[in-house]
């Protein structure tokens, strides 16, 4: 059942596994949004399914507007049918996301979450583009043999923002340590970006945008390191202090 007044996500992959375990995954950070996997043939084989993508739509068609993310060029060209077949309101809400499918799915499973507009989703998805772009600028990209950054280099990095923390000398920050076991994964970094996004002004952790979840994720934050908690907006300390009052919990799992 669709969830009112929220945005719904329809995971179109031509493996009826990956679609289900892409909602099993993001379910964890988004336990309310309605989350729709519509993988393989009607049979159960390698492919999609013309029904099961429009059967999909319409149960995660709430009003507030449906976001479909695919993961192959023929999966495009399924849900392309499917909304032909749909009546102009109902397309009107549908979206077919260009992202990729896990990083692009979780990031708008948490802004559909999040109570976010359609556009906001399709934006949330979308940046998983951007971040690739951004990781590989950082790390000057992968050297001949494909081998990624070496451990720690995300450490260090958030080490060095948060040692110049004086960008936020106009505004307000906070420094904390990071006290999860498991460090900051997928399911803190989600409560930090939803309670970010209650608040209109921008805060950043380590130089990165609060509200953004796959580039909080890319910080590689591990038990003990530092959080740099700031704003540059003179009406942002509320946020800041709830931010950091909520990492000081362990977001509720330490």
């Amino acid at each position: 059942m669709s969830t009112p007044g929220k945005v719904g996500l329809v995971f179109v992959s031509h493996s009826a596994g990956i679609a289900d375990g892409l909602v099993a995954l993001a379910r964890q950070m988004a336990p309310t949004a309605t989350l729709v996997a519509a993988g393989g043939t009607d049979d159960g084989r390698i492919g999609t399914s013309f029904d099961l993508v429009t059967a999909g739509i319409a149960e995660a068609d709430a009003g507030a507007g449906v976001a479909v993310l695919c993961d192959l060029g023929s999966a495009i060209l399924t849900a392309e049918t499917a909304l032909d077949f749909l009546d102009d309101e109902a397309r009107a809400r549908v979206r077919i996301v260009d992202a990729p499918l896990v990083e692009g799915g979780v990031a708008a499973a948490v802004a559909a979450e999040s109570g976010e507009s359609l556009e906001q989703v399709v934006a949330a998805a979308r940046s998983a583009w951007n971040r690739a772009s951004e990781d590989d600028s950082a790390s000057g990209g992968s050297d001949a043999t494909g081998d990624s950054e070496p451990t720690g280099g995300a450490e260090a990095r958030a080490a060095d923002a948060a040692a110049g923390a004086g960008h936020a000398a106009s505004g307000y920050s906070r420094s904390i340590r990071l006290v999860n076991a498991d460090g900051l994964h997928a399911r803190p970094a989600a409560e930090l970006v939803k309670l970010a996004g209650t608040f209109p002004q921008k805060v950043t952790i380590n130089g990165t945008d609060a509200k953004s979840l796959l580039g909080i994720m890319s910080l590689g934050l591990t038990k003990g390191a530092p959080v740099d908690i700031a704003s540059d907006d003179a009406e942002g300390r509320a946020a800041v202090d709830a931010i950091a009052e909520l990492a000081e919990s362990g977001f509720g799992e330490a």
